[in-house]
């Protein structure tokens, strides 16, 4: 298994991540990805060979390893770490896709009409959903697994003897587990920090979402401030009125023009001139 694959994805995903983010992605560089290839896989090892059992039944240990050890605990961690890395492969496919059309624009029409996204990286739009998105799946994987351990191995512990009296054993035999004070050690580690990343991602998305709220929110305040200051502007002072607006009648907050009013438009454009509304118009859909 390439784990240097994952390391360069983690990397390149850093730099579109927020505070929050980063410190998942040193948790998990850190504590799990790196105990893992250096600890977890040495001290795991051939488990089958020393899980030795008080019999000398051909097949009773191994039916035995087999009960007491469904999954391995190095696989599962395996797994789940790959799991967990994917929607970060997700988010640079996506400003991967921002920058591949902004290029296509750019050829298009040229490199002075502006840009479709101010910065390809920023979450804005269909990539703040997909980070969003990427939040809550991370954390969910990690629960999963949290839930499957607990399920295979109670209190995500291991004991220092089973009993198994299971077909072909002739009774009920002793099985003795190897290393198991230094297993439930790494089991422990393993698990604080999964919980701990489930805990950073879930700060984050709350994190995105409030700040998302309060922005939406100023925006709005804003333009009810600008429409209430032009308001008061027209309505405090006629003469800046243009001579078609003369014989505007105002009620309120609403303006009544007369006859011979003449709304004012905004000149064509031409194929060959830039669109302003466009970059917009793919902020929205991007």
């Amino acid at each position: 298994m390439n784990w240097g694959f994952f390391e360069g994805l983690l990397s390149g995903v850093n730099k579109y991540s927020t505070a929050f983010g980063r410190i998942w992605l040193s948790v998990v560089f850190i504590f799990r990805l790196l105990v893992y290839i250096v600890a977890a896989e040495k001290v795991w090892g051939d488990d089958q060979k020393e899980f030795d059992c008080n019999t000398e039944q051909p097949g009773c240990p191994n039916v035995c390893f087999d009960h007491f050890f469904p999954v391995y605990h190095v696989r599962l961690w395996a797994l789940q770490l790959i799991l967990v890395t994917c929607p970060s492969l997700l988010v640079i496919m996506h400003v991967a896709y921002r920058e591949a059309k902004e290029k296509r624009y750019k050829a298009k029409y040229g490199e002075n009409c502006g840009r479709i996204f101010p910065e390809a990286g920023k979450k804005r739009g269909g990539l703040w959903w997909t980070y969003l998105f990427s939040l809550i799946f991370k954390a969910a994987v990690d629960v999963v697994f949290l839930f499957i351990f607990q399920h295979i191995y109670p209190n995500y512990t291991l004991p220092s003897v089973v009993k198994c009296n299971l077909d072909p054993c002739p009774n009920i035999v002793d099985c003795y587990i190897s290393k198991p004070t230094e297993k439930n050690i790494f089991t422990i580690f393993m698990v604080t920090t999964a919980c701990i990343c489930v805990l950073l991602s879930l700060i984050e998305a709350f994190y995105l979402i409030t700040k998302r709220c309060k922005e939406g929110l100023q925006d709005r305040s804003d333009r009810h401030r600008r429409h209430h200051n032009d308001t008061i502007i027209c309505k405090r002072d006629p003469g800046s009125l243009s001579p078609n607006q003369e014989d505007s009648i105002e009620v309120g907050v609403q303006v009544f023009h007369g006859s011979d009013y003449k709304p004012v438009t905004a000149p064509l454009t031409t194929k060959s001139q830039c669109s302003e509304m466009m970059p917009l118009k793919h902020e929205k859909l991007g």
